[in-house]
């Protein structure tokens, strides 16, 4: 298992040092020079005097592999430089969003996981019954409607009509409900699926055809027909997990939340470079770490990936 561990996170590097160096070369892609957007974003006339000057502030004006080591070694030590917009730092801007963006995916997993299982585990009991057909279908029209419409629509039937939930903001409690169960809706489709197939394919092996001749309860049969059908499920949530953390994007601008993606998209338009570039190589990262966490919880539940590794 060491070994196993030691491999993982050697292959992580070179992963990790080619998502910082494409963070690092968006500034340089974009067909705009920073030194003028930081300016402009601060409503100051960009002469050429006042770009120079910029460009030497910023740093710009040294060679490229230089600035990239220079980001890369400050990024390593939690410092992803200034906001153009408020000159604040980056790594403050984002501590700030965070915790809210957290928060979300955190209500969002957990209704993720109490539905799906429930949903996928009845499925899979009743396969082919009325209440299984009619739930496929619920969770086929789930996975075709987009999030952001999905959302607009909860807002206008349950804050708009009845008055249930707050449209907007994170004021009270009861706010996190909305944007996190417009979230949730296409990973419980996924999930139902998944947790539904895998249970019907277990209970055709031969484990549990013995199991019922022994006179096993079926309830005992169901737990281990469950148990065993697991293991996919886990590698799909664990990646799942970095996916709402980064898909809350859409979410976070519908409902006005004020989380790590909303702040993402202001300043995509505002051109911030350096908070784009943070996002990306946070997002990235966090990827990067659940892929490993998920391979190393699958290695610990079936030696065979051990083996081939």
């Amino acid at each position: 298992m060491k070994n196993f561990i030691t491999k993982r996170l050697l292959s992580m590097i070179p992963i990790l040092l080619g998502i910082s160096f494409l963070s690092f070369i968006i500034i340089n892609l974009s067909p705009s020079d920073p030194a003028e957007v930081a300016l402009r974003v601060n409503e100051i006339v960009p002469t050429e005097a006042a770009i120079e000057g910029m460009r030497e502030e910023l740093g710009l004006n040294k060679p490229f592999f230089e600035r990239y080591t220079t980001w890369l070694s400050d990024a390593l030590q939690g410092n992803f430089g200034n906001s153009y917009v408020n000159k604040k730092p980056v790594a403050d801007e984002i501590a700030r969003a965070l915790p809210a963006t957290i928060n979300l995916a955190t209500v969002s997993l957990i209704i993720t996981l109490v539905v799906s299982v429930s949903v996928g585990v009845l499925c899979a009991v009743y396969e082919n019954s009325i209440g299984d057909k009619i739930t496929r279908a619920i969770i086929f029209i789930g996975t075709a409607m987009p999030s952001f419409w999905v959302g607009i629509l909860l807002m206008w039937l349950l804050s708009v009509k009845f008055n249930l939930f707050p449209t907007s903001g994170m004021e009270k409690a009861s706010s996190v409900v909305l944007p996190a169960v417009t979230l949730s809706l296409t990973y419980i489709s996924t999930y139902v699926r998944l947790i539904r197939n895998n249970m019907i394919k277990n209970k055709k092996e031969n484990y549990v055809l013995y199991a019922r001749v022994r006179g096993l309860k079926e309830s005992t049969i169901i737990k281990h027909v469950f148990k065993n059908s697991l293991q996919t499920s886990i590698t799909a949530l664990g990646m799942s997990i970095p996916k709402l953390i980064a898909g809350t994007v859409v979410v976070e601008n519908i409902f006005a939340w004020p989380g790590i993606g909303r702040l993402c998209v202001s300043a995509i338009y505002n051109r911030d470079y350096p908070v784009i570039q943070a996002y990306i190589l946070i997002m990235a990262v966090l990827f990067v770490v659940c892929n490993l966490l998920v391979d190393v919880i699958s290695a610990l539940l079936d030696p065979r990936m051990r083996r081939e590794a």
